[in-house]
């Protein structure tokens, strides 16, 4: 930081710390405990779309490395919504959280890797509670922090749960601690819709 930057009050963002999803199965296991929801095996990653030959040939080899993994529970999946972002969704057994964390993981360090961390947005693990309410961790990559997503139907959200889910799993995962930047990821591929 340069002396202008502190003389104007300004601050550098946290960098991003891939590592810090590994703390995702422990916040699960409190999770589970303290508020019932228990992981669906779904997950992804949200990028921007980059159009290009080495962007379509990572995005060739990230798919061709998570789908040659014989106990995934599903094939790696891309999409893009109504934004123009691209999703990667992995999907593994329920009880397989740490497996789906490496390939969130992977997917990230590898866009990462070959210079595209600009284009990574965030990450998110899918969890259900018994009653049905759906649930995401979502990890904000350029912050390096997380937050909950409590989506209910017709695009409105639960948010005393997300409050609760933040003060559950604080000491397992670094919150992010600004609400504006708690935003919502709709029909987000690994967030199962929520019952009516």
């Amino acid at each position: 930081m340069g002396f202008l930057d502190i003389l104007l009050g300004r601050t550098r963002p946290a960098p991003p710390d891939l590592d810090r999803l590994f703390a995702l199965p422990s916040a699960a296991v409190t999770l589970e405990a303290a508020a019932g929801f228990t992981p669906t095996g779904l997950g992804s990653v949200c990028f921007t779309t980059v159009e290009g030959t080495a962007f379509d040939t990572i995005r060739q080899d990230v798919g061709a490395l998570l789908n040659a993994d014989a106990e995934r529970a599903g094939a790696t999946v891309f999409s893009r919504d109504e934004y123009g972002y691209t999703w990667l969704l992995s999907q593994r057994a329920p009880s397989d959280l740490p497996a789906l964390v490496g390939d969130l993981h992977a997917v990230n360090a590898t866009l990462e890797g070959n210079g595209f961390g600009p284009q990574l947005l965030c990450s998110l693990a899918g969890f259900r509670n018994a009653e049905g309410h759906s649930l995401a961790l979502v990890y904000l990559y350029k912050r390096g922090t997380f937050y909950p997503f409590a989506p209910l139907p017709g695009e409105k959200r639960d948010n005393a749960l997300e409050l609760r889910v933040r003060a559950v799993v604080g000491d397992d995962l670094r919150i992010e601690p600004d609400l504006e930047r708690w935003f919502p990821v709709w029909g987000a591929p690994g967030l199962e819709e929520a019952r009516p």
